[in-house]
């Protein structure tokens, strides 16, 4: 059996669970040996390496804070100490605040703007300054519906999203002459640890507002992502690719 990624290696923020677990497992599938980062969870962590190693993949736990220049320096010196290289990086990790505008708190804005987007800009330079010595690669950050539409109380959140996708776009255009391709998936409604707590009945509220009629799965975005990975999407940069069902695409619609 031929695998798309075979021989490809991968650091993939935020995946001792949810999407970005569901990353890490679909690119360990596409034959690509993957450092799991985390910064609180590491029996996820662990979970997580320790399914990639059944599936014959190389792959090991990295803790670090994405927001921190000194943390996301360290995390990319083992993982290029432990892989020699790296082909792609996927940043996934993430938080945010359920809080009305007035009521949100200066520490909750920093807080999500740090991790979020503060945290896509050191990992892709720091991933950018060895690819572009190396022959290139491919650079995947985590977007989401609030890319397009607002998403109210998720101000902090919405904004730095909204920052990933521009970010993405001068990104893809100042590191595509080192061959180094940027873009950004933005998941719709995708059912997860956390999205599960936040109704009653996640995948009935969101799967009957979505065209296709189901909600998402963490590996429906792990293979968009190993799609931009490899070689068929080698003439795709700058661009966001929305894996939502058609969710994000459809007017509120008074008509039957």
């Amino acid at each position: 059996m031929s695998y798309p990624l075979e021989g490809k290696t991968a650091l993939v923020t935020g995946s001792s669970k949810g999407v970005g677990k569901g990353i890490a497992l679909e690119l360990g599938r596409a034959g690509c040996d993957v450092a799991v980062n985390y910064h609180s969870d590491a029996a996820g962590a662990q979970a997580t390496v320790e399914e990639l190693v059944r599936m014959g993949r190389r792959s090991f736990a990295v803790r670090a804070d994405v927001g921190d220049a000194a943390e996301v320096r360290a995390m990319f010196h083992q993982t290029l100490e432990r892989f020699g290289s790296l082909d792609a990086l996927v940043n996934n990790s993430g938080t945010q605040t359920w809080k009305a505008l007035l009521d949100l708190g200066e520490e909750e804005w920093d807080r999500v703007i740090r991790t979020n987007l503060k945290g896509c800009f050191l990992c892709t330079q720091r991933a950018a300054l060895h690819m572009k010595d190396h022959g290139g690669g491919s650079i995947v950050n985590i977007g989401s519906g609030c890319n397009k539409v607002a998403f109210p109380k998720l101000v902090d959140y919405t904004a730095s999203k909204g920052g990933i996708e521009m970010f993405t776009k001068v990104a893809a255009c100042e590191l595509g002459p080192y061959k180094i391709r940027v873009n950004c998936v933005a998941p719709g409604a995708i059912e997860i640890e956390r999205t599960k707590q936040e109704a009653g009945d996640y995948a009935g509220t969101w799967g009957g507002l979505t065209p296709l009629g189901r909600i998402g799965l963490p590996a429906d975005i792990g293979r968009a992502v190993v799609f931009l990975a490899g070689e068929q999407a080698s003439f795709i940069t700058g661009q966001t690719i929305w894996v939502d069902g058609g969710l994000f695409s459809k007017p509120a619609w008074p008509y039957d």
